[in-house]
């Protein structure tokens, strides 16, 4: 029998699927491994439908193991069907806790991790590179780091977005997508209206995804264009990855949609309002772009962004004028 190998990875949508080409690599070098990744709710359906993972098991951190208590048992369930090596990208307290629990005889983890120390082998976390190749230096792996993450639908999901492409003929799809966890991180409601209707004067029926949190501002803006379907909210994640493939574009902020975008290799432009591509979160499949104000004094104000700006003024946002993006994409569409 293989290795039974474990990656932590209790982040975010986006970083989750930037973690999905360390777990095919893993399983291309370790093929009769058993590959399991410990996640969060939020993101069980992308690590499901990753063809290098065997096996799920989800975290519920603000719910049902969100004792120290709860944790160490959801640990222990792991730890006892036996663990050969442990990676893990998230650095977290809580992520590096579920290392010392489990007690792996190989457990690698990052130099900024939250007490670094619990783990046989520190690996320097780079800022200056991509997150692709800072997750692939888990595993020592120094190749390519143009690895597009891979998803796979099942039959159900498959027919699902088959079925919804069909209602939308042969028209020209672009997407849009308005969503961030982040105020700071999102470009304004009616700069992407701006942009939407250039979509539109360029032949271009507009989709506007994102999760159920982004489906009333979606509406905003497919009632300011013509004939846009807002389908925020109606598809899984993988499920909008597969739609995204129909699409010729997508238009979205420093966000998930942007590691979709690429997942599904169409041209991703990505809006940085204030943080900045040097983070290594950017789009990099060929054709992708990452535009922003780059001249302001308080940009960046921080990795995640913020709730709020900090200065009050949002001027990575605001003076950031959808012209200007409108230009580029343009350039680019030449």
């Amino acid at each position: 029998m293989g290795k039974r190998i474990l990656v932590i990875q209790t982040a975010f949508p986006g970083d989750a699927i930037l973690t999905l080409p360390l777990l095919q690599k893993l399983k291309e070098i370790n093929p009769d491994s058993e590959l399991s990744v410990i996640c969060i709710p939020a993101t069980r359906d992308i690590f499901n439908s990753s063809p290098a993972v065997d096996t799920v098991h989800v975290l519920d951190k603000r719910g049902e193991h969100k004792s120290i208590k709860k944790l160490f048992r959801f640990a222990r369930n792991i730890k006892g069907s036996g663990i050969d090596e442990l990676y893990s990208p998230h650095r977290s307290f809580r992520s590096v806790l579920l290392t010392y629990f489990i007690n792996s005889p190989i457990s690698v983890g990052f130099s900024n991790s939250s007490f670094p120390y619990v783990f046989r082998k520190i690996v320097n976390y780079n800022r200056d590179i991509h997150e692709i190749e800072r997750n692939l230096s888990l595993i020592n792996y120094n190749g390519s780091n143009k690895l597009l993450p891979e998803i796979k639908l099942n039959n159900n999901s498959i027919i699902k977005v088959e079925r919804f492409i069909e209602t939308l003929s042969m028209d020209k799809l672009a997407a849009i997508a308005l969503g961030s966890v982040w105020a700071t991180k999102k470009y304004p409601v009616g700069y992407f209206i701006r942009i939407g209707k250039y979509l539109n004067e360029k032949g271009f029926r507009v989709l506007l995804i994102g999760g159920k949190v982004d489906f009333e501002e979606s509406e905003l803006v497919k009632d300011k264009l013509d004939d846009a379907v807002n389908i925020a909210g109606k598809f899984t994640i993988p499920e909008s990855v597969e739609v995204l493939k129909s699409c010729k574009l997508l238009v979205c902020n420093d966000s998930a949609p942007t590691h979709m975008a690429v997942a599904a290799n169409i041209k991703v432009f990505t809006i940085y309002c204030s943080t900045v591509p040097a983070f290594g979160f950017y789009p990099y499949n060929e054709g992708s772009q990452s535009f922003g104000l780059n001249d302001l004094q308080c940009k960046p104000c921080g990795i995640h962004g913020h709730k709020k700006c900090p200065e009050t003024h949002f001027d990575c946002g605001l003076k950031f004028s959808p012209d200007i993006v409108i230009n580029q994409i343009e350039e680019i569409l030449s």
